[in-house]
């Protein structure tokens, strides 16, 4: 490339890598892949766990699938039909948390605004406090990169966007 173009293009690239870094380091704390199906192990290993955000605040926003729970932050909740409400467990562990982080805590009573379910929280393998509405634990998927996106609504038949009452949005 001649030097004299190099000296004019070289500080914009550089600016615009600069910006992409800065804006992949200021990420809600979640690992997005590319994949788009769940993963069918649930068992622990070792593999890297996306970051969950922490003490999410649970409200309503509208959407193509009407009103739906999501974080303070417009990000998707998902419930999973492997999870037994009430049970105080999640069944999603290992790589599953790789595309299903949980939503978690900080305390035992996390702030809701529009959400009419029961909110709570159990306690997971790890000690985290993850969030569950009418005893279903919630979850992100890796796969939403905007608010608003429900891009994990029936993923593999068993993952679902959840309404303000605690129900699964099916459809």
């Amino acid at each position: 490339m001649n030097s004299t173009i190099w000296h004019k293009v070289g500080p914009v690239v550089g600016a615009v890598v600069l910006s992409v870094l800065a804006l992949t380091g200021c990420s809600q704390g979640t690992t997005t892949t590319t994949t788009t199906t769940p993963a069918a192990d649930t068992s622990s290993s070792s593999s890297e766990v996306a970051e969950p955000a922490v003490d999410a605040t649970l409200v309503t926003a509208d959407s193509g699938l009407g009103t739906i729970v999501v974080d303070n932050a417009g990000m998707t909740l998902y419930v999973f039909d492997k999870d037994v409400a009430d049970s105080g467990t999640s069944t999603c562990e290992g790589e599953c948390l790789v595309k299903w982080p949980p939503v978690v805590a900080e305390s035992d009573t996390p702030t809701v605004d529009g959400v009419t379910g029961t909110v709570g929280v159990i306690t997971r393998s790890d000690s985290t406090k993850q969030v569950t509405l009418n005893g279903l634990p919630l979850y992100y998927w890796a796969g939403d990169a905007a608010t608003g996106d429900t891009t994990g609504q029936g993923v593999g038949g068993v993952w679902w966007v959840v309404a303000p009452n605690g129900d699964k949005v099916a459809g």
